[in-house]
């Protein structure tokens, strides 16, 4: 009896330090640059920013916010950042051009925001656009690309797109004609409507686009890590995608109060406009097979739009984070 005692003594330990082998070391807390764009991209982050102010986390995060998208891509080039809230083309073309496929994307942390404004009657899908004249931003970029995607898809080949060079030139062309048509990115499609009660949402791109069915969605930010900081700190990038989720979760279940902190951080100024625009900024964090299967079918969408707009090729698999690498 004592022997059989013994030899289950033995095994227990072996089966331990089987175990022990098999996890991972900790790691020690790391420094996190995170860098993001003033919009709805930074919108699904600012409860993250906040929790960081506190000290309560295990990693330090520094948070960069920036207007210019390629402000923000050349502090990713430079590694001046390690985390990055960008476009999701620009996040291609980085890949294939700019980094030598140095970076990966770990999530998506919003979709599309795209929507069609006017003051006109009968303009309630992309069909009704048949004829018309359309106000947008974006020439030779992914808002051009994706109506036009769109268009195509629906059978319109009449329709006419003007474009102006920024959204508040479409947005005070709105104001002096409300029955001009146009598409506009949140906040700003929000803000209009605030400002002019003749105008109302004509319907959203996204939706548009998730009703052909075809398993890709409309992505207009992702998020991606520098590969040489992700290999040094794996832990690091996990904690932060767990803490991207929780901040974008509470972005969605806590309108009020992210509004507030939207406003805080000087993303929207005011934090009632802020609370109306929010639950239209389609903010997520998609992850895994979803993120990936979404964000390929949208790029290959913008490649046969235009080769260049995602770095003259279709991000390969090393663009796709996945924790089990």
């Amino acid at each position: 009896m004592k022997r059989v005692f013994t030899i289950l003594l033995v095994l227990l330990l072996l089966l331990s330090c089987a175990a022990c082998a098999k996890a991972p070391a900790k790691e020690a807390p790391a420094d996190i640059r995170v860098g993001s764009l003033k919009g709805p991209t930074t919108m699904g982050l600012v409860n993250l920013m906040k929790t960081a102010e506190g000290g309560t986390l295990e990693d330090k995060y520094t948070f960069t916010m920036v207007t210019d998208a390629s402000e923000l891509a050349a502090s990713l080039v430079a590694g001046d950042v390690d985390i990055a809230l960008i476009p999701a083309n620009l996040a291609a073309v980085l890949y294939n051009k700019k980094t030598d496929k140095g970076i990966e994307v770990i999530d998506i942390n919003t979709l599309g925001v795209l929507y069609c404004v006017t003051g006109a009657e009968g303009v309630s899908s992309v069909k009704d656009l048949a004829g018309k004249t359309v106000y947008l931003t974006g020439q030779g970029t992914t808002p051009e690309y994706s109506l036009r995607y769109l268009l195509e898809q629906a059978g319109v080949t009449d329709c006419s797109l003007e474009f102006k060079s920024e959204a508040t030139e479409v947005a005070a062309l709105l104001a002096a004609d409300p029955s001009a048509i146009a598409v506009l990115p949140q906040p700003f499609a929000t803000v209009a409507m605030v400002q002019n009660a003749d105008l109302k949402e004509a319907f959203s791109l996204s939706e548009a686009w998730d009703s052909l069915g075809s398993g890709s969605r409309m992505v207009t930010g992702v998020t991606v890590v520098r590969k040489a900081f992700l290999k040094e700190h794996p832990q690091a990038v996990e904690r932060f995608l767990a803490a991207h989720a929780e901040s974008a979760k509470k972005a969605s279940e806590d309108v009020e109060g992210t509004a507030k902190l939207i406003a805080e951080y000087g993303i929207i100024e005011k934090a009632p406009v802020a609370q109306k625009a929010l639950p239209k900024c389609a903010v997520s964090c998609i992850t895994g097979g979803e993120m990936e299967a979404a964000l390929k079918g949208y790029l290959e969408v913008l490649f046969k739009a235009d080769p260049a707009s995602v770095g003259g090729e279709a991000p390969d698999a090393g663009f796709y984070y996945s924790a089990k690498k």
